[in-house]
């Protein structure tokens, strides 16, 4: 039985981390716990994931992951800046070498200003710290899956060199 293209990402994702003696982190609200289940799927996973945050309210975003209350307040959930405290909190909070953090909207409705479809994905390293803004298109399910596969995707990429993940 072949792996889909979602679970091929997080099969190389565990593997090159693995590989590197690195350790992985998530911080989702949008994807409310995807990424880290797609991770967690892969046998063997336990040997580079460290564990997630399914920080879908902002008080948990604050409390748990350290996210600005501030900022949280000012910019709104869905803010490019507050991607990049989900990743930097998820990787503190677990003690990993990298996180990932997707925050965006689904829908039905925009939310805090942002359009259906928006959506930040963050990777954190212990020196460096990336985000990525992406429009996605579809329904709720999609947009989910869609920001899934981008945060895998862009794990992938920290762990080839992407990001200083030292």
């Amino acid at each position: 039985m072949s792996l889909s293209a979602v679970d091929q990402l997080a099969a190389d994702v565990v593997l090159s981390a693995v590989r590197q003696n690195l350790t992985i982190a998530t911080a989702e609200s949008l994807t409310a716990g995807q990424v880290a289940a797609t991770l967690a799927n892969i046998s063997g996973a336990s040997a580079a994931f460290r564990g997630g945050v399914v920080a879908y309210h902002n008080d948990v975003k604050a409390k748990i992951l350290g996210v600005d209350s501030e900022l949280l307040a000012t910019a709104g959930s869905v803010d490019p800046n507050v991607a990049l405290a989900m990743a930097a909190g998820a990787r503190e909070a677990c003690g990993a070498d990298l996180a990932v953090s997707t925050t965006g909207v689904a829908g039905p409705d925009p939310h805090d200003g942002k359009s259906v479809g928006t959506v930040f994905i963050a990777v954190a390293s212990a020196t460096s710290a990336e985000v990525f803004e992406y429009m996605f298109d579809g329904d709720r399910g999609q947009i989910r899956a869609e920001s899934t596969e981008a945060a895998l995707r862009r794990l992938v990429q920290a762990l080839d060199g992407a990001l200083d993940n030292a």
